[in-house]
């Protein structure tokens, strides 16, 4: 990482006597502003404290050099100095005359995006968030440059306090090839956000602190023309800009909407409830909440529906260690109150994934008690469960066993299990063995098979399969279709494992297939449509409209629990309608 500061030329501005204790102070490198005010002691700020320069308050006079050797201040009471990036803020009386400065360095930081460097180069609009002097505006500079000169897009900032591209007429190198547009006046930003668009063509438009209700509006103006945006809005998360009115419509805006009472009570929330408004201006939202510490949230439209419903998002949590090693981290909230796990990504960004403990490697973690559940600290797979009752099967075993060695099973026959499929799909086999940690063992030989998994309608015609199974006595187990519920069912018929009555979440992974947060979202709902009215009450339920790829899962699901559903009504609200049994 490369840090150009040009402190020199700060220091230059400011009264000799605290220059010389600044050129010699063992900090100087990580200085990150000097504060002068009337008739106080000068003080000195870096990352970590503050401390005064000298014990001689500051005198008009000192004040007024110091005035005198940087640029104009312009409406926002800002200057610069010419060909730098340092930032000079004015503090004025009643009558507007300076008593205050304050003298910010701005560092030139390359290689400062390498934590979202994939996401910039997705083409998506990014928004960042962070409190003040967490770096938003080197990460904004940095992003610049990299979009217009490695990535070869025409990127114009709007510039509005010269902070992103230095003071003076000509660009800082630090933003590359980027081109940049002042704003003459901070009421102005928003004119010159659309001028741009208008009058220069960009692919890119870079612009530094959102802040009212009409860059809001411009912001999205821009978006919906299909230029890429990059910016920066006051607010340290994504919950601080929806419980603000003027920058809300940058996540979609809020509105609130009076649901049906039927609707209510399905939900089992009030009868008025917030939702989103519209797509938001942003697809992708990275909260900084230290320098090197983001939070990433993929998809803002997500992160705010959940918000809204009361539900915690699932953010990445990305970081650098001191040897400047990218490790990628996600909390998986519990769905509907169950733990979840943190899963570490590396830095080729490998798509892991790991939900109540479900490791990406197949194996079942150990599952931790969940208060006021029952069973919390003795939840285990079904499997488990029965393996566990001693009075039935003369002793617990461990269902980490070698292939090749056999242990007597609950009914007399060797674990693991060898099992021949045919016409079953082998993938979702191995899901079903390892999310349920079922002693099975699949086979391309079936002269070492225990028995034979097939699919009904291809052994119908397939006569030689039948005499082989009966020649050589295996069991010939058919399931109708090569659906998750069919196989699930099929392996417990041959362990003679009884179906269990509910679905625990372990199995409710099979579903997942490594789904996104919709796809979870839409299981649950269906499998507590199930458990909580179908099944109990006996009564048909109606789930939400979804797409026709996530349907199909909630049918599998129902499916599961033998019950019947149907997909009814016309796209985009087609939807799923399950039936007692």
């Amino acid at each position: 990482m490369t840090i150009k500061d040009e402190l020199q030329k700060l220091l230059d501005i400011l009264p000799q006597d605290l220059r010389e204790i600044l050129e010699n102070h063992p900090q100087r490198d990580s200085l990150v502003e000097v504060v002068l005010d009337l008739g106080r002691r000068p003080e000195a700020r870096f990352p970590d404290k503050a401390e005064y320069l000298s014990e001689t308050p500051i005198t008009q006079a000192q004040i007024d050099d110091c005035v005198c050797r940087v640029g104009s201040f312009g409406g926002d009471n800002r200057a610069g100095i010419e060909q730098t990036l340092h930032r000079i803020s004015a503090i004025r009386n009643r009558s507007g005359k300076i008593i205050g400065l304050t003298c910010r360095v701005g560092r030139a930081i390359f290689g400062t995006i390498g934590m979202i460097r994939d996401l910039v180069e997705t083409g998506k609009s990014i928004l960042m968030l962070g409190r003040p002097g967490v770096g938003k505006t080197t990460a904004l500079r940095e992003i610049a440059r990299v979009l217009a000169d490695e990535l070869n897009k025409r990127v114009v900032i709007i510039d509005t306090s010269n902070e992103i591209a230095g003071d003076g007429d000509v660009p800082h190198p630090a933003i590359g090839k980027a081109r940049r547009m002042p704003v003459a006046h901070p009421n102005e930003q928003h004119q010159v956000m659309i001028e741009a668009v208008e009058n220069h063509m960009p692919e890119v438009i870079v612009i530094d602190e959102i802040g009212t209700e009409l860059e809001a509006l411009a912001a999205r103006t821009i978006a919906e023309r299909g230029v890429q945006l990059v910016g920066t809005a006051h607010g340290n998360q994504i919950e601080n800009l929806i419980k603000n009115p003027t920058l809300s419509d940058l996540v979609g805006g809020i509105q609130a909407v009076t649901l049906g009472d039927d609707e209510a009570r399905r939900r089992g929330s009030q009868k008025t409830v917030l939702e989103r408004k519209a797509l938001p201006t942003f697809d992708i939202a990275v909260e900084m909440h230290e320098r090197k510490r983001w939070v990433v949230h993929e998809s803002v439209a997500d992160t705010v529906d959940m918000l809204l419903r009361g539900r915690q998002p699932t953010p990445q949590t990305r970081t650098l260690d001191e040897n400047g090693k990218l490790s990628i981290t996600r909390q998986l909230t519990a769905i509907n109150g169950r733990g979840g796990n943190v899963t570490t990504f590396d830095d080729n960004f490998a798509s892991a994934r790991q939900a109540n403990g479900w490791r990406s490697s197949g194996k079942m973690a150990p599952l931790q008690a969940v208060p006021n559940e029952p069973n919390g600290s003795e939840r285990q797979s079904e499997f488990d469960r029965l393996l566990s009752q001693e009075a039935s099967f003369g002793g617990a075993y461990d269902l980490d066993v070698d292939e090749n060695s056999r242990i007597p099973g609950p009914n007399g026959e060797d674990l693991p299990l060898h099992v021949y499929p045919y016409g079953v799909s082998r993938h979702q086999l191995e899901q079903v063995i390892k999310v349920l940690n079922l002693p099975v063992v699949l086979t391309k030989d079936i002269d070492s098979a225990d028995s034979i998994l097939a699919l009904r309608s291809h052994v119908k015609n397939h006569a030689k399969l039948r005499q082989l199974a009966k020649s050589r006595h295996l069991p010939l187990h058919m399931i109708k279709s090569s659906t998750i519920p069919q196989i699930t069912r099929g392996l417990r018929r041959m362990l003679n494992i009884d179906d269990p009555e509910f679905t625990d979440e372990n199995e409710l992974q099979l579903f997942l297939h490594n789904g996104t947060d919709d796809e979870m979202d839409a299981l649950e709902e269906a499998r507590l449509a199930v458990e909580q009215i179908v099944i109990p009450k006996g009564q048909p339920v109606e789930l939400l409209p979804r797409s026709a790829q996530v349907r199909k899962m909630q049918h599998e699901l129902v499916e599961h629990y033998r019950l019947k559903s149907h997909s009814f009504g016309e796209e985009p609200n087609r939807r799923l309608r399950i039936y007692p049994a």
